[in-house]
């Protein structure tokens, strides 16, 4: 994990961000928000560009935050391995795993995966999905997006928390859509955990609440 609580916004995600933030309801935020002001001394953990409203705003309701941006580690050339001759080039999955996944033994009883899974490059997927299985308390909590569609306004966006349903959207780098799920492909991806619950959106986001 190369980002951890404390670390301020990651100048090389915001490289041509627009520092404008539009603001969104969240029905998924909305419920884990209900869970974050129920319960004492969480660890959260937040898988995006790094937000220090995110980090003033757990840490103040009495939990510690976690932080991991896997899509822009995801988009650096080191992970790649080549491929033999006409063959694409593939990645070096557990490598990648163990720099950015790697909690020295920590666990989570929540976790916030944004959009994510929809930038990530095919292969690290059902991987990453696995170890943020594994690094969760039992019982606990993620919070994840999927977009249902695609527009030419689709950015790839970091997510600040508000003490409302509301998120705040502010574009955080040029990384291209890599996926649009069904909904029977989102349930596959999860098929690790124990239930999940779908919040339909009026926008082209999917909202799912995930117990592990």
């Amino acid at each position: 994990m190369r980002s951890l609580f404390g670390s301020s916004d990651n100048k090389s995600s915001t490289r041509g961000a627009d520092a404008s933030r539009i603001p969104r309801h969240s029905s998924g935020w909305k419920e884990l928000l209900k869970h974050l002001r129920s319960q004492e001394s969480l660890r959260v953990l937040d898988i995006g560009p790094t937000s220090s409203t995110n980090i003033n705003y757990i840490t103040n309701l009495g939990h510690s935050i976690y932080m991991a941006n896997l899509v822009e580690e995801a988009a650096k050339p080191e992970w790649l391995i080549p491929g033999e001759a006409g063959e694409p080039a593939g990645y070096d999955v557990e490598r990648f795993l163990v720099s950015n996944l790697n909690f020295s033994g920590r666990t989570f009883d929540v976790v916030i995966l944004w959009d994510t899974a929809d930038f990530l490059p095919e292969p690290l997927l059902t991987p990453v999905f696995s170890r943020i299985h594994q690094v969760m308390e039992p019982g606990g909590l993620m919070l994840a997006f999927f977009h249902a569609t695609t527009s030419p306004e689709t950015v790839f966006c970091r997510y600040h928390l508000t003490d409302t349903d509301v998120v705040e959207m502010q574009k955080a780098g040029n990384y291209p859509l890599l996926h649009i799920y069904s909904n029977r492909k989102i349930e596959n991806m999860l098929s690790d955990f124990s239930t999940f619950r779908l919040f339909l959106a009026k926008d082209n986001l999917r909202e799912v609440i995930i117990t592990r």
